[in-house]
């Protein structure tokens, strides 16, 4: 029988991340590291060792293109903006009646 998981046993996003950064920087140390049975050409031992600069270089590019279109579609929320006109109207009227001037 499958059971659901738990909101407590669920893994995160941070977890997912880590995850699989652990993962990656542990396939990337094992090839880099160079085992004594293992030889890798020389090309992609130039490839290997800087590539996690390259990655989290595509990780920047990444993160700034999706906040840069989030942003570009961000959807005004027009109803919560009457919302708060009205609680501000209405706690400017709340404390002029205190006698507070503005």
């Amino acid at each position: 029988l499958s059971r659901a998981l738990s909101p407590q046993a669920a893994m995160t996003k941070l977890g997912q991340w880590l995850c699989g950064l652990v993962l990656l920087g542990s396939a990337w140390a094992a090839l880099a590291l160079a085992p004594p049975g293992l030889q890798l050409p020389a090309p992609f031992r130039q490839a290997l060792l800087p590539l996690p600069v390259y990655l989290l270089v595509a990780f920047g590019c990444y993160s700034l293109a999706t906040v840069g279109f989030r942003l570009a579609t961000f959807n005004d929320c027009e109803e919560a903006a009457a919302e708060l006109r009205e609680h501000i109207s209405a706690a400017r009227a709340d404390l002029a009646r205190r006698g507070l001037r503005f």
